[in-house]
């Protein structure tokens, strides 16, 4: 398993212990890719998972690039049409540097 993988599973266990409910993970499409898919009561929240094992440079939370939020946003528009989802929805990032996880509620 590689490390994006691990970092991937990581977060979808903190979530889920923190009560959301996993529906898809890696959505690809040729514009962007939604790393977790997950519900937190109404709202399907679009999760970016960053994983750093040093904060040399800035760490896990200064990754999300603007252009990579904007990739996103269309990623998991396409998802909702796709999936004839008429529901609110949020993008939270789980930044994950060694051990230490931080989750952003909406972070953009």
């Amino acid at each position: 398993m590689n490390i994006g993988s691990q970092g991937e599973k990581k977060a979808r266990t903190y979530l889920e212990q923190h009560g959301l409910i996993f529906k898809a993970s890696n959505v690809r499409y040729r514009f962007g890719e939604l790393d977790l898919i997950m519900r937190d009561d109404q709202y399907w929240v679009f999760v970016e998972v960053k994983f750093r094992s040093n904060a040399r440079f800035g760490g896990a939370i200064s990754a999300v690039s603007t252009k990579q939020m904007a990739r996103i946003r269309l990623a998991a528009d396409h998802y909702l049409q796709q999936q004839k989802i008429d529901a609110p929805c949020r993008f939270d990032v789980i930044a994950i540097d060694n051990d230490e996880i931080q989750w952003l509620k909406a972070a953009f």
